[in-house]
């Protein structure tokens, strides 16, 4: 019954999740046919700051991701100080970091165009102007993250999934009016963007208040500074793990390129393609990340089981994605309008690709009970020399074409997923050490 409980708990959690980052990825995919009518110009220089954003998601990460286990390890426990700790540290590092990023990202907003697209005039241009928006509005982008971090960590999924749909629905409303009717082109795009993210987050801090997680009571500036300081020890790992992820799969695609240009375009499209499925992994991890701290708040160490069920769910996900794609990769490159040798490479990728997929969905969602224990330090050193390892890997299989890329993926992940395994097993037995949602180490207690 245990297993069943906490497996019905995952799947929750999980779905909701699902739901929000399956919103982002299609909100973006159908923004791009709209910025697409404006010319290859206008294309590359979206697709550079979407680049630009997915990278800067990894800092505020530090502040989302720390509030959500603070938040859930203070819920379980039951502590209204510690809950009110970790709202507060969440906003603390956020006006932290925002004025950082927002300000300096405005200033150097050619520089960091040029640094991408080089001196290309017209897509110089178009993307400047882009960022001259989007960049301040990182703000808005911000505070929604710390608005979700908040709600997820308090055990509630569904109101920022809701939050994303109305952002993203607002935001595929408004691009036509803006870019076409208004005549504001790339920029129209941007201002969509951040008017839509504006209103999710006017909704979600109305929740927030709704249920009294907006208050603020006095504890100097020496409590402010130990509340952020708790949340940035919390999150921090976090931010790294993503941001090694995100760096090793550019880094890739150097690689791949050494194969040649359609193979390129290829492992684009199919990776593309495999975001329908990675999303899954990642709303599996979030959710065991919740559920762990949530229960270690609460004095009960079910690390074990709630990393059993959490690999139970992700492996079934990947398996399921792995036979899809296998007997539909054809007519998915298809979909995405590739053919000839492009199609040809793209179809041999997704049809190799299952292996790592399997291994990739199981990796994620333990990944979420290290986080939840404070251990994400751990995941991201796992991480880092993962990927190291798949880049090795990849250069010198690379003369195998794709498929050798895609052995290089699933030997490095099975490598990741064996450390990861031997740790939870040593780590998560009866009577071993949790960190708590500073880092530091306490005293797991276990359930009677």
């Amino acid at each position: 019954m245990e297993a069943v409980r906490h497996r019905r708990t995952l799947v929750s959690l999980a779905c909701p999740v699902y739901v929000e980052l399956l919103a982002g990825v299609t909100a973006g995919i159908i923004n791009m046919v709209w910025v697409a009518r404006l010319g290859g110009d206008a294309v590359a220089a979206v697709a550079v700051a979407t680049n630009v954003e997915n990278l800067l998601l990894g800092v505020i990460l530090v502040a989302g991701s720390g509030t959500t286990v603070r938040v859930a390890r203070a819920r379980g426990a039951g502590d209204a100080a510690a809950l009110r700790s970790a709202v507060r540290g969440g906003w603390a590092l956020w006006a932290l970091v925002t004025p950082v990023v927002a300000v300096g990202g405005f200033l150097a907003r050619e520089p960091l165009a040029r640094l991408v697209l080089g001196d290309d005039g017209h897509a110089l241009s178009l993307a400047s102007g882009y960022f001259a928006i989007a960049l301040p509005g990182i703000a808005v982008f911000y505070a929604t993250n710390v608005v979700d971090g908040i709600l997820k960590g308090s055990g509630d999924t569904r109101t920022p999934m809701r939050l994303a749909l109305l952002a993203n629905g607002l935001i595929l409303v408004l691009d036509p009016l803006l870019v076409f009717g208004l005549d504001l082109g790339v920029r129209g795009a941007a201002v969509s963007t951040v008017l839509g993210r504006t209103a999710a987050l006017a909704c979600g801090l109305t929740a927030l208040h709704h249920r009294a997680l907006l208050r603020r009571r006095g504890s100097g500036l020496t409590g402010l500074v130990s509340d952020l300081r708790g949340t940035a020890a919390t999150g921090l790992p976090m931010s790294a793990d993503f941001l090694v992820r995100m760096t090793g799969a550019l880094a890739l695609v150097a690689v791949v390129a050494r194969i040649g240009v359609g193979e390129v375009a290829a492992y684009g499209i199919a990776t593309k393609a495999m975001y329908v499925a990675t999303m899954a992994f990642y709303a599996v991890r979030q959710a065991a990340s919740i559920h762990t701290a949530h229960l270690l708040g609460a004095g009960r160490d079910e690390r074990r089981e709630v990393g059993r069920q959490a690999l139970l769910l992700a492996g079934c996900l990947g398996l399921t994605a792995a036979v899809v794609l296998l007997g539909t990769a054809q007519w998915i490159m298809r979909g995405f309008g590739a053919g000839g040798e492009v199609a040809e490479a793209g179809t041999l990728f997704l049809r190799c690709v299952g292996p790592y997929l399997i291994l990739l969905a199981c990796f994620i969602a333990l990944g979420g009970v290290f986080e939840g224990s404070g251990r994400a330090r751990t995941l991201a050193r796992v991480t880092f020399g993962g990927t190291v390892l798949q880049l090795t890997l990849a250069t010198g299989l690379s003369g195998w074409g794709l498929p050798g890329v895609c052995l290089a993926m699933a030997l490095s992940m099975a490598v990741q997923c064996a450390a990861a395994s031997r740790t939870h097993r040593r780590t998560a037995r009866p009577g071993a050490v949790a960190g708590d949602a500073g880092g530091r180490p306490e005293a797991s207690r276990v359930r009677p």
